[in-house]
């Protein structure tokens, strides 16, 4: 008896995945890894959000502050012309787990600065698992890692050079 697909190769049959309508937000050490991966550094752009649901995080204000530039530009992925991440391949993601944006490596759990929330972003098609399947195991993924890379990306936020001139800018004047 053969293996069923695995779930996003279903989902890339039945509807455009989250590696073609994504504006997949990418923090600096995204960029250092993803470098030292491909050797590359013109697969990302700073460029205004498409979705204005990239603008709204009431719960999570701290990400408004870091992920959105002054200029309410955000550092994204390209994408290609059809609208594919341009680390898509035909196989899916190119990039190893560990190399993927934190926020790739994430979804889809959703969260805010407290942590993983206790329930999915939408997107992925439930339709398509299996009989009694639960998402986060047909895409095998488990809470301690994505408690991990949640740490990791709330970190590297926080690198922003645009977020680090505002907290400078708050210190008291040395004397």
């Amino acid at each position: 008896m053969s293996q069923p697909e695995f779930i996003c190769v279903r989902c890339s049959k039945h509807q455009e995945t989250c590696c073609q309508t994504s504006e997949v937000y990418t923090t600096l050490g995204d960029i250092r890894r993803i470098q030292e991966y491909t050797g590359k550094d013109d697969f990302y752009e700073d460029k205004l959000p498409c979705d204005p649901v990239y603008t709204k995080h009431d719960d999570d204000p701290i990400w408004y502050e870091t992920a959105m530039q002054p200029d309410g530009k955000r550092r994204v992925l390209k994408r290609r012309e059809n609208g594919d991440c341009t680390f898509l391949g035909s196989a899916g993601c190119v990039l190893p787990m560990e190399t993927r944006p934190i926020l790739c490596r994430l979804y889809p759990y959703d969260f805010n600065q407290t942590g993983i929330k206790t329930y999915l972003a939408n997107g992925c098609p439930m339709e398509l698992l299996q009989n009694g399947e639960s998402l986060v195991l047909a895409l095998d993924m488990n809470k301690k890692d994505a408690e991990r890379w949640h740490h990791m990306l709330y970190q590297e936020i926080l690198e922003e050079p645009h977020y680090q001139a505002k907290q400078s800018a708050k210190l008291p004047a040395q004397e």
